[in-house]
């Protein structure tokens, strides 16, 4: 029998031994830098003449590795692939395809400061944020195989006299999974295991910057004995294969984690029914939020200060559930701006495998020019109170970036930026605060401040986020603890880590028999 679930601890790097395992396994990473990987299709390693090269954003002369690049023969017959696979994967029990997670759960554990090492470099995550990511690809793989045995298990249904009467989970066929880069190896376990272990098989594109952990997450699937064609490495271009994919008659299910706009063009690509196609395809899209911090009079204002600058900050900001907007109530607004500018200015921007950093470097140069630009508009629609721009090394490093006294309708108040910027917000009043949190198009995570038991009420009715969080950072949620998905355009409303998230790939087959 499978123990109940407990969460992955993460690492105290306060400890020496711990501190020495890590530094240890960035330099055996180190020294594999640069080494080429190969696509996957059906249990066979391709090796193609395009390959992507990934960089370092901590140094972005460094190459991590060079990854092959599918086209869309390859493609199509990675697809092929998945289709005489799901075959005979969807014939196996939820307990059977489930131990295949628990033994790639284990593995991973054993691999575990060498997965994040490969996130501080491809990544640009600081020893905390990758150690983080670890666990929690650790807690989907543990989870979701609990949660399949679970499904699999006898649903009762109301009994009428003379009739057997059942309902079982069946799988939906081939899904695509396009992973994010910010969390590449937490959200990509949790979105391919889900898919696989429900009895689909999947084509894997992983985000463009982070192929390699990709490549390193796949290895540990193959150690764990999962049947070829089951999973299918295929990196490439969204313009080369990725529309190619969504619009295959014989895709039955995407899975997305990315920004708004790609996934809005996902979901309208997917509605289109193509000749050959006898499905309407199934979209489940987590697509970023612009999240907010309510700091309320009679908060703990040290503590929503430090909990403001961890959410907007840690990794740079790079998170769909970063605080990029505080509202704070005028009694407190100075109060709180002065501490969060001291707590941002404290901030150590450095390498990614420097244990010592506390902020490294966004993810590539389009996402470091993005946000500079940005920074360049906040700085005509409110007041820069610290960073402002670049800063110093050979990587896509920014200064923690603070605005105050932001218009709530302002671009930097509405846009999401994901970057290491923040817009400090005066409200009125409490519902004032809640009004401003509730006016933009996202509605993913939200935090309140307060010590105010009516106030917390009227938040928990009218904030309108999928992960509402009182007196604590908004970024952070831990798989089964809180399950993750927001509302409006953060997505499909899906709940990863959640009971019911198996659900978003099967389907129900009732079956009665009478007697």
């Amino acid at each position: 029998m499978v123990q109940p679930f407990v969460n992955e601890p993460l690492t105290d790097f306060s400890v020496p031994e711990h501190r020495s395992a890590f530094e240890q396994a960035l330099a055996e990473v180190g020294a594999q830098l640069g080494r080429t990987y190969p696509l996957y299709i059906g249990g066979r390693e391709v090796v193609t003449e395009a390959k992507t090269p990934s960089i370092n954003p901590s140094q972005k002369d460094q190459v991590v590795g060079y990854v092959s690049k599918a086209d869309r023969a390859l493609a199509e017959e990675a697809m092929q692939a998945a289709l005489a696979a799901f075959e005979t994967w969807k014939r196996k029990s939820f307990a059977e395809r489930a131990r295949y997670l628990l033994k790639a759960a284990a593995i991973m554990r054993r691999r575990k400061h060498e997965m994040s090492a490969w996130m501080c470099y491809e990544a640009g995550k600081t020893w905390a944020e990758a150690d983080a990511d670890t666990a929690e690809a650790i807690d989907f793989l543990e989870f979701y195989a609990r949660e399949a045995i679970r499904l699999g298990e006898v649903h009762p249904l109301v009994r009428i006299p003379g009739e057997d009467n059942e309902q079982h989970y069946i799988p939906l066929g081939v899904g695509i999974i396009i992973p994010p880069w910010n969390f590449p190896l937490a959200i990509l376990t949790g979105m391919t295991s889900s898919a696989v272990v429900a009895g689909n098989t999947v084509l894997l594109k992983p985000a463009t910057p982070t192929p390699v952990i990709a490549s390193k997450f796949l290895e540990v699937m193959r150690q764990a004995g999962i049947p070829a064609g089951v999973i299918n490495f295929v990196p490439g271009s969204g313009a080369e294969i990725g529309d190619y994919l969504v619009d295959h008659p014989k895709t039955r299910f995407i899975s997305f984690t990315g920004s708004k706009e790609v996934g809005i063009r996902i979901y309208e690509r997917a509605a289109k029914v193509h000749p050959g196609q006898i499905w309407l395809k199934r979209v489940v899209a987590e697509m970023g939020g612009k999240d907010a911090i309510v700091v309320d009079r009679d908060a703990d204002l040290e503590e929503a200060a430090r909990q403001i600058v961890g959410s907007a900050f840690n990794f740079s900001g790079q998170k769909c559930s970063a605080c990029s907007r505080a509202i704070i109530h005028q009694d407190v607004y100075d109060t709180v701006v002065e501490r969060v500018v001291s707590l941002a200015r404290s901030l150590r921007v450095g390498p990614a495998t420097d244990g010592a950093s506390q902020v490294g470097p966004v993810i590539d140069e389009a996402a470091y020019n993005k946000i500079l630009e940005y920074i360049e508009i906040g700085k005509g629609e409110g007041r820069l109170l610290a960073g402002g721009g670049k800063a110093p090394g050979n990587g896509f490093y920014i200064q923690p970036t603070v605005f105050g006294d932001v218009d709530p309708h302002a671009r930097i108040a509405q846009e999401e930026i994901f970057g290491p910027v923040v817009a400090l917000i005066r409200a009125k009043d409490f519902e004032d605060a809640i009004r401003i949190a509730n006016d933009t198009e996202f509605g993913l995570t939200g935090s309140v401040f307060s010590n105010d038991r009516e106030h917390l009420e009227y938040a928990r009715r009218e904030f309108h986020v999928g992960n509402l969080y009182f007196n604590r950072k908004c970024t952070g949620a831990l798989v089964g603890v809180h399950p993750f998905g927001g509302f409006n355009m953060s997505g499909t409303d899906s709940k990863a880590g959640g009971r019911d998230y198996l659900l978003l790939f099967t389907q129900a087959k009732a079956v009665s028999e009478k007697l």
